[in-house]
């Protein structure tokens, strides 16, 4: 018997309707916020689906990475150079970045996963920034440390009366696409393969000793991982109608990576949450100081010391959440 779909986001069935609500609201607000705060919601669905792509690989399959944006950024990358070099439509150039991403983990996942524990973590730093210094480097292609500007926004070619260039049917488009990756995402850990990788991350030990076949498992979790990475890479590519090597840094991953430290592994619902709250701090703290990865280093030991399950495991300390038979 599968497991609801509310259970896997880390939530109590009864929470069903405020889900409903928060659909709604999702729904109606472009027609209260200002352009502003209209696309600061879509950096916060962006990050929220790059987070619980990260908690698929930390949260589901035990296996930590520093190098989770480089697969941001290079499906970021090529759906931002199909788009402005070949003038492909959506349609082609974001399916192509989720390939090539996923392609690229693939080729990663081969020798990061010959390593476990730290020798894991220090290999997928180390390809990310082979990422990187391609990116920077590559002048020629990538516009080097000038990035790749006036990346346009994607028309959907259904003749619709609106374009995807002003920002509410923008939000919307994101919306709708962030919405399927979740009900994807939630798919995943519900079904039997989602099962085996809670086992993994539990005991290799004990899954190999019933016959799973462990070293697959890992593999098509680190490219589904990779791919569900390279959505949001695209779509940010998309909203800022810029790419840059920033995209693939050492930072990004690092910066994702508290986003499901914050909210809690494993859950989520609780990387969504993280990055929710981190995108708000960046925005609002950026415009006051520079130090913002200074933030990041405090937010982290303060999580680590006092919140080491995040949020939600805060919460269900302080308000044990029972089980519904």
């Amino acid at each position: 018997m599968s497991t609801p779909y509310s259970k896997q986001l880390g939530l109590r069935p009864r929470l069903g309707p405020i889900a409903v609500v928060a659909t709604v609201a999702l729904l109606a607000l472009p027609y209260v916020l200002s352009t502003y705060h209209l696309g600061l919601v879509v950096q916060m669905m962006i990050f929220a689906l790059f987070a619980m792509s990260l908690d698929l690989l930390l949260g589901y399959a035990g296996m930590p990475s520093l190098g989770h944006a480089a697969y941001f950024g290079i499906s970021a990358y090529t759906t931002g150079l199909l788009a402005l070099r070949l003038s492909l439509n959506v349609w082609l150039a974001l399916p192509a970045g989720l390939v090539l991403a996923g392609l690229t983990a693939l080729l990663f996942g081969l020798l990061a996963l010959r390593t476990r524990g730290s020798y894991f973590l220090m290999i997928t730093l180390a390809l990310s920034q082979v990422v990187w210094g391609i990116a920077f480097g590559w002048r020629s292609l990538t516009g080097g440390d000038d990035g790749l500007p006036d990346v346009p926004r994607p028309a959907l070619g259904l003749h619709l009366p609106w374009s995807l260039a002003d920002s509410t049917p923008f939000y919307y488009f994101t919306l709708v696409l962030v919405a399927l990756a979740l009900s994807l995402l939630v798919g995943i850990v519900a079904s039997p393969f989602g099962y085996a990788l809670r086992g993994i991350r539990e005991s290799e030990t004990r899954m190999i000793a019933l016959g799973y076949n462990v070293w697959r498992y890992k593999l098509a979790a680190f490219v589904l991982a990779a791919v569900f990475a390279g959505l949001p890479g695209s779509l940010y590519a998309y909203y800022n109608r810029f790419v840059s090597p920033d995209y693939l840094h050492v930072a990004r991953s690092a910066e994702v990576l508290l986003m499901v430290i914050l909210g809690g592994a494993g859950t989520l619902i609780g990387p969504a949450v993280g990055a929710v709250l981190i995108v708000l701090l960046e925005n609002v703290i950026s415009a006051y100081t520079d130090r913002w990865l200074l933030l990041l280093g405090i937010i982290y030991v303060m999580v680590s010391l006092f919140a080491p399950s995040g949020l939600i495991g805060l919460l269900r300390e302080f308000r044990p959440w029972r089980a519904t038979p």
